[in-house]
């Protein structure tokens, strides 16, 4: 049976395999948290980078220096380059809870369009924005942003709409968000930019409106 004896105190004293196992506890803690604080540095610095280099611009190297980790930690933490622009991306959630706060689904035209407005304005573009835009062309995360696209954008659309051909006109919408990317890369917006917003508004809800329904003989 094991001995507790009382200190000079008059307290009680642990045995020492109580007090280890305190001291393993505290530990595994103080890693679970540093791990934690590590992983989150590594997701802010590889979303910066992508957002301002583009996938192909970026080495495993430039994340590890920008979050002050090891390179090591990279991989360990993540699996790969890839692996780490996947969960950036997963982080990014602003789109899908535009469509997922959004009880009608005869409201979704005004929200996407006050959505992409808003993106329109914003000066410089969000960090998911600019990553879409420098990445979308590389075949290595294509197949990443295609899922993060079904999973933020179509599949939410999907679940609104009521009615035959949902994915086809998810898609539809999707292609008029989307297709902002190419149009900022080989234009210069700032017309777009310095327009009254609530035209805009206006405007992009006619868009989506006509995206989102119905065929006529429907």
């Amino acid at each position: 049976m094991t001995d507790i004896t009382s200190n000079l105190s008059g307290g009680v004293r642990l045995p020492p395999a109580a007090v280890d196992a305190d001291d393993e506890c505290g530990e595994h803690v103080v890693r679970k948290r540093n791990r934690e604080a590590t992983e989150r540095r590594l997701l802010d610095a590889a979303r910066d980078l992508f957002g301002e280099l583009g996938y192909d611009g970026v080495t495993v190297r430039m994340i590890a220096a920008a979050a002050d980790a090891n390179v090591a930690l990279v991989n360990r933490y993540f699996g790969s380059k890839s692996a780490l622009f996947a969960r950036v991306l997963a982080g990014e959630s602003e789109l899908r809870e535009v469509i997922t706060g959004t009880p009608d689904a005869a409201r979704l035209p005004r929200r996407l369009a006050e959505h992409v407005a808003r993106q329109t304005h914003r000066v410089p573009p969000s960090p998911l924005v600019r990553m879409l835009d420098r990445s979308v062309g590389n075949p290595e995360v294509q197949q990443i942003l295609r899922e993060h696209m079904d999973e933020v954008l179509v599949r939410p659309l999907i679940a609104k709409l009521d009615g035959p051909d949902p994915r086809i006109r998810a898609t539809m919408a999707a292609l008029v968000i989307m297709g902002g990317g190419p149009v900022r890369r080989m234009l210069d917006i700032g017309d777009l930019r310095s327009a009254d917003q609530a035209d805009l508004v206006e405007r992009l809800t006619g868009m989506f409106t006509a995206a989102l329904a119905l065929r006529s003989d429907d």
